[in-house]
């Protein structure tokens, strides 16, 4: 068997809190809220507002309308698109966009496990992510806006972030090793007004290591389309047989998105070398 990827995502902004030298004014020195979202890390001091972190996100899928149209998938419930890299970008954007009956889920319990403790909630539904030899580390600071304001409409943003710089050595010694991988992403769920749920999702990433970027980039689509039926086999099963819901509070970080070395496992399934 080929090794799969454990990858690891650190919420920075609650290891922030948790972190006994970090000064509480820690959050909100950026200089600017102009935010171009991309692979290139921020470090902990260039951390914009929460404000400006979600309008960035609600910007970047409004442009996704525009983006090159690519296939479907899961029998045409999953539309693709993408967008080139552009000159501010590190990597390509890939984006997928699916409508949901009340069958599927509701707003409300789609946003029960994606809008809270998505990270924990993935290593139930998303297959590949496991205990591996070479582990794939995403740090990033995770952003949750939640509007209940008609229509329904909550998103997460996930930020790239470096803790290689000076003032940030408490918060890397709780990053886990393994190869460093960059990501972006940004998730909205929308009640429309037939009451189903639109679920949009665009994520840039480049897995790190020896993989070429091309290899990565080619099954991307076909990747994060995939989410989709994961997401709702898995939650139809607690759907039918809930179980009281457990977290660890003290747990510095979770395992979370695996877009980046999944897409690359898919086209190459000998890269453990990376």
């Amino acid at each position: 068997m080929h090794p799969v990827y454990r990858l690891k995502e650190f919420r920075v902004m609650d290891l922030l809190r948790k972190t006994h030298s970090a000064k509480p004014d820690m959050l909100s020195t950026v200089m600017s809220t102009d935010l171009h979202l991309s692979i290139t890390p921020l470090k902990i001091t260039e951390i914009p507002s929460e404000d400006s972190i979600i309008a960035s996100g609600q910007a970047l899928l409004d442009s996704a309308t525009s983006w090159k149209h690519g296939k479907t998938y899961q029998k045409n419930t999953v539309r693709t698109l993408s967008r080139a890299k552009g000159p501010r970008d590190g990597a390509a954007w890939h984006c997928r966009v699916s409508e949901h009956p009340p069958g599927d889920a509701t707003f409300d319990e789609f946003w029960s496990k994606l809008g809270v403790d998505k990270a924990e909630n993935e290593m139930q539904f998303i297959p590949d992510i496991k205990k591996a030899t070479f582990p794939r580390v995403f740090t990033v600071v995770q952003t949750v806006h939640l509007s209940e304001t008609s229509p329904k409409t909550g998103i997460i943003v996930s930020v790239p972030v470096d803790l290689t710089a000076p003032g940030s050595e408490d918060l890397a010694k709780l990053e886990e090793k393994g190869v460093k991988g960059r990501y972006v992403s940004v998730e909205r769920l929308t009640e429309l007004d037939n009451g189903n749920v639109e679920w949009r999702m665009a994520t840039s990433s480049t897995p790190g290591g020896k993989i070429p970027q091309f290899v990565a980039e080619s099954s991307m689509a076909s990747t994060i389309s995939h989410d989709v039926t994961h997401f709702l086999h898995w939650f139809h099963s607690i759907r039918a047989n809930p179980t009281p819901a457990t977290t660890d509070e003290s747990a510095p970080a979770a395992t979370a998105d695996v877009h980046a070395s999944t897409a690359a496992n898919e086209a190459v399934s000998n890269a453990a070398g990376a």
